[in-house]
């Protein structure tokens, strides 16, 4: 298998999608080596097997958001089409649409990925609990010093989306 791809360059194109991690279309059909085009109508022709928390269709926002995170996926920015994200369970399930040998190994590989983030997140679990006890046992002056460690653990905040239509504002002064 000397032409696998390794577990980092498929983590690199996981990426965070209304709180699932997901993988772009795109993305998987330069993995399998066949056109995204094919790759999506192998995916419309067993729709059955491809329910909404397995792979749903990004939105206009939250294509320009994936665009402005990754530079490899400039191509995207003018496409008029809106790209199809696969959770870890749709990327297994297009093991058993694609038929090719390739589309299994990189399959298994990509199964690694999702499951090294996994272990990274249980890390990083386990690193918060014994932080929180080196903060009970020792000195105050270290408080800072847990303070931060503990912010950079923590995920950032999700953005608050601004309401959607216009509103009116009365300048009139109420008497």
């Amino acid at each position: 298998m000397p032409d696998l791809i390794s577990v980092e360059v498929i983590t690199d194109k996981i990426f965070m999608i209304r709180g699932k991690r997901v993988m772009l279309d795109s993305d998987l059909a330069m993995l399998y080596r066949v056109e995204t085009k094919r790759l999506n109508e192998q995916v419309k022709r067993n729709k059955k097997r491809f329910p909404e928390d397995f792979m749903f269709k990004l939105t206009a926002t939250e294509k320009e958001e994936v665009v402005a995170i990754c530079g490899h996926l400039k191509f995207l920015k003018f496409s008029p089409h809106l790209p199809l994200v696969f959770t870890e369970q749709g990327v297994a399930m297009l093991s058993g649409v694609l038929n090719s040998d390739r589309a299994i190994r990189v399959n298994i590989q990509i199964m690694r990925a999702f499951i090294q983030l996994k272990r990274m997140l249980l890390t990083n679990a386990g690193f918060r609990r014994r932080i929180e006890e080196m903060e009970r046992k020792y000195d105050k002056q270290f408080v800072i010093v847990f303070k931060a460690i503990k912010e950079l653990l923590e995920p950032p905040p999700a953005k608050q989306k601004p309401p959607i239509g216009f509103r009116i504002y009365d300048d009139r002064k109420k008497d």
